[in-house]
């Protein structure tokens, strides 16, 4: 094997925090600079999970042949050192946060990045931070790496200043700091009980456990799930989101959008091992799949309750939520491969729609309706006015405020799930999955609930969505059309087209997610592969 490819699973930790550090040592002015660093950094780690995502699909014959790579930090074997596990759904939530913080990063070369101090350095922590938590093979560097891009993201999230933007960050870090205090308590009964926290050797041992030992796990295990819960903005516990999401700048808030995605891959990976074992209380499938309902159906209410234009992105995030829980709470294997589809799709969407908005409010002035075509709302009817002409049928939209519209209506299109962008193609094949799981499960009700709950939110983001357009781009007569930069428009261009792309694409992505869904369901080769990854010393020692 290669030194690069050895390598390659520390590269999206190390690349990040290397320039972040590196960053801090520039003076304010260095403004091009620091931009300069920041784009060869997330371009790095754009090709380093793109890498990885190829060789963990077998791309690269002879390496990883079960899908699992192990990287062992500082060369110590598991369980007693710190070990990163690069599989097909890690390679996948790499490259969605690369694409997404490009993205974003060049959003706000524009003019974000002037609104405070340490931008660049905020934003490649919690890239690092993000990384990490998808890469991390035990529950203690979880806890570290959710630190610190929490703690990145309070800088970030208070960017600019503002009442407003303290008054939700204020929040914000109170909520986080509380589950982060839950998280740590939970990893402290987990080890006093198992005497590890290396999640390859939890799920061997964790099935051993009987009497108050047992009791005590399922104690840790449940405070755990709680904190997970919290993060990933499941209800009850994500009164902190729209508001916290909602005042953030744009390109902070689109990072946010893979944030909640967190909570939701930490449940899905530590279950998948520990189900297996005995299917401890806090990770079974039946509090799930009632706690994505619920949250299901907190979003599409506040879709259909709020006109705040940030708000309801920030419901849609919630609606992506619950219907992500709803899918995973659903026993086996097969909606698991959908839900990872909607994932995608759904953090590609809320991301280019959280810097929409931001372009949209900046239409908020006083003058007349760009939209307006009709002769009568630019005089054009009346004989005395100078813009009279015999010749003139219509005024041209703007350039700027065509292309919002449209990109406004494809938003929609993906969060309700119409075609024929990737939200259908999403939807089609969970809601598909669902019908076929009722046909087989011995719980169908358990998936027309689902059906149903999920047609039901796309209804209500519809009524929601189509109310708002019309009420910012046909129904005011108070915008002015913004003045849109290459910068700030592409980086939503391109997040809508991968969304096309994704579509068009749609059956090797389903197979790919498919085939990480099934490693999923069959956790024994990523345990195997943790538990007998030999270090480099040893291998030098046998050969």
């Amino acid at each position: 094997m290669s030194f690069w490819l050895q390598h390659l699973p520390i590269l999206p930790i190390v690349t990040p925090l290397l320039a972040g550090a590196a960053m801090l040592l520039l003076a304010d002015t260095s403004r091009y600079a620091r931009g300069a660093v920041a784009l060869v950094s997330i371009l790095a780690q754009l090709a380093a999970a793109i890498a990885l995502l190829a060789v963990a699909g077998g791309a690269v014959p002879g390496v990883w042949p079960d899908g699992v790579g192990v990287y062992l930090v500082g060369d110590w074997p598991a369980p007693f050192g710190i070990v990163l596990v690069v599989d097909r759904l890690a390679a996948v939530m790499l490259t969605l946060t690369a694409v997404l913080g490009l993205a974003s990063l060049v959003y706000s070369l524009a003019r974000w990045d002037r609104a405070g101090v340490h931008f660049h350095s905020l934003f490649q922590f919690l890239l690092m931070g993000l990384n990490g938590a998808f890469l991390t093979g035990d529950l203690f560097n979880l806890f570290v790496f959710f630190e610190v891009l929490l703690a990145a993201s309070y800088g970030l999230l208070l960017h600019g200043s503002g009442v407003a933007r303290v008054s939700a960050g204020l929040q914000y870090i109170a909520v986080n700091l509380a589950a982060s205090f839950l998280l740590l308590i939970s990893i402290a009964l987990i080890y006093g009980v198992t005497g590890t926290l290396n999640l390859a050797d939890l799920a061997q041992r964790a099935g051993n456990l009987a009497g108050a030992d047992r009791m005590l796990f399922e104690a840790g295990a449940a405070i755990l799930g709680v904190a997970f819960l919290v993060k990933a903005g499941a209800w009850p516990l994500n009164f902190w989101l729209v508001k916290g999401y909602g005042s953030a700048g744009a390109p902070v808030a689109a990072m946010f959008s893979i944030m909640t995605k967190v909570g939701i891959y930490a449940l899905l990976r530590i279950g998948s091992l520990l189900l297996p074992s005995g299917a401890p209380a806090a990770f079974s499938l039946d509090w799930m799949f009632a706690a994505g309902l619920a949250t299901l159906l907190f979003g599409g209410l506040g879709l259909l309750a709020t006109q705040q234009l940030e708000k309801m992105v920030g419901y849609c995030v919630i609606v992506s939520a619950g219907t992500l829980l709803t899918a995973l709470g659903m026993p086996g294997v097969t909606l698991t491969g959908p839900a990872l589809f909607y994932l995608i799709s759904s953090v590609l969407t809320t991301g280019a729609f959280f810097l929409l908005a931001e372009l949209i409010e900046r239409t908020r002035s006083f003058g007349a309706n760009v939209l307006a075509v009709t002769l009568d709302a630019f005089d054009l009817d009346d004989p005395a006015s100078v813009n009279r002409s015999d010749d003139v049928v219509g005024v041209a939209i703007p350039a700027a405020m065509a292309f919002l519209g449209l990109a406004f209506i494809c938003c929609a299109l993906l969060v309700t799930g119409l075609p024929p962008l990737s939200g259908f193609v999403a939807k089609f094949s969970l809601l598909s999955a669902a019908v076929s799981a009722a046909n087989e499960s011995a719980l169908p009700m358990d998936a027309w609930i689902l059906v149903a709950a999920v047609l039901v939110s796309g209804l209500a983001g519809l009524i929601g969505l189509g109310r708002t357009g019309i009420r910012v781009f046909w129904a005011s007569d108070d915008r002015s059309t913004p003045r849109l930069r290459v910068i700030e428009a592409g980086p939503v261009a391109v997040l809508l087209l991968l969304c096309v792309g994704l579509a068009a694409g749609a059956g090797p992505v389903s197979a790919y997610l498919d085939d990480a869904a099934r490693s999923l369901d069959q956790p024994k080769s990523y345990i195997e592969a943790v538990m007998s990854a030999q270090t480099v010393r040893g291998l030098k020692g046998g050969s």
